[in-house]
């Protein structure tokens, strides 16, 4: 399911690099007339039309949010509510999270059977302290996980800190990859969690990565707020 571009097609290579090279427009080129720039904008889109031609393929996608960052579930659940806007079916998972509830449990219930939200962890290690009650936790959230990538009702279905829970050692990378290669073909899944690893990172379509700049915990002890951190 993970069929990328060939790399030999140089047709979508070459209209790659023309929109590269025309540029956004804007104020990035302020240096030219008003008509070089209308000109080089109508270029723009006639490579940008041809780009989105050529681009005609529509499959289920593998998402990774990872990084040291702020934001990964924040992202992903803005793929959901967007999902959702389009009247399909959503699944969210969360394999660490669920010592608490988070807004976006309470705000997502007005969406009622379009989506399904489960929270089966009882929060961080720090706070569980039982690696085996945590284990368990963790496959049991996988079992539910696996029931909805293979319900072809569902659209998107989104496993939120399942890259901790790999990363922990609590359930094995190869058994999610090959769980979720199970969906079908236009079902799309989003992983969250920090630190995934190479292989994972190569069995996805989009990959992202949160870099951490500042963080008010850190630096200013600014403690975990409503709407912000949950």
């Amino acid at each position: 399911m993970n069929k990328k571009i060939p790399k030999g097609n140089s047709r979508l290579k070459n209209l790659d690099k023309s929109a590269e090279e025309i540029g956004m427009g804007g104020n990035l080129m302020p240096n030219i007339t008003e008509e070089k720039y209308r000109k080089r904008m109508e270029k723009r889109k006639e490579v940008q039309t041809q780009r989105l031609k050529e681009r005609n393929k529509e499959k289920g996608l593998i998402i990774i949010n990872t990084g040291q960052g702020k934001g990964k579930t924040t992202a992903a659940l803005g793929i959901g509510i967007r999902t959702l806007g389009h009247k399909h079916k959503v699944a969210i998972i969360q394999f660490i999270k669920g010592g608490w509830e988070p807004g976006e449990s309470l705000a997502l219930k007005i969406f009622g059977d379009k989506l399904k939200f489960h929270a089966f962890g009882e929060g961080f290690t720090w706070e569980t302290q039982d690696r085996n009650k945590d284990i368990k936790l963790v496959k049991s959230s996988w079992e539910k996980a696996l029931y909805y990538l293979k319900d072809p009702k569902y659209k998107l279905i989104i496993l939120d800190e399942i890259i901790v829970a790999i990363k922990l050692g609590y359930i094995d990378e190869d058994e999610i990859i090959k769980g979720i290669n199970l969906r079908p073909e236009l079902t799309h899944v989003v992983l969250t969690g920090r630190g995934a690893s190479e292989k994972l990172i190569g069995s996805a379509d989009l990959v992202t990565e949160m870099k951490l700049i500042h963080h008010p915990f850190r630096e200013q002890g600014v403690k975990a707020q409503e709407g912000i951190e949950y």
